[in-house]
């Protein structure tokens, strides 16, 4: 790609996001934990403390209920994620971390952190505050069809 070539805000979007699942599973790995895949890794990002179903999780990430669900197994097999009781279903099981589950999530919690930090080095802290600003605003609903 040349270097005026034009890339899309989700493209770079996309990039973003890369370069923290990237510098977070490096540094998770470095640190000897236990090897997650991207949608693991996704999948700690969109879960609540008190559980979710894995259809609110396949909602949230993006992705079919049984890919949810074997990103679930994983990290159960791996002993970071449980399967709880649904306190108003008995058909659906809630998903939570175990406790070495929350203590990876702190921790990549403390990476990421230190990531922003990098980039704001980078970058520039101003600069770094803009985008958070931005990515934080309200962009409302999609436009529809033609709008």
């Amino acid at each position: 790609m040349t270097a005026d070539a034009h890339r899309s805000l989700p493209q770079l979007l996309g990039d973003a996001r890369r370069w923290f699942d990237e510098g977070l599973l490096a540094a998770m790995a470095a640190d000897g934990a236990t090897p997650v895949s991207l949608p693991q890794l996704q999948l700690f990002a969109v879960l609540d403390e008190a559980g979710t179903t894995v259809s609110e999780l396949a909602r949230r990430m993006g992705v079919t209920r049984q890919t949810a669900h074997q990103a679930v197994h994983g990290l159960v097999d791996a002993g970071l994620l449980e399967q709880a009781p649904h306190p108003t279903s008995a058909r659906q099981r809630l998903i939570r971390r175990t406790a070495a589950g929350a203590h990876a999530h702190q921790r990549a919690e403390r990476v990421l952190a230190h990531l922003e930090d990098r980039l704001a080095a980078r970058i520039g802290r101003e600069t770094a505050e803009a985008l958070r600003a931005a990515l934080e605003a309200p962009w409302g609903d999609p436009p529809a069809a033609g709008e």
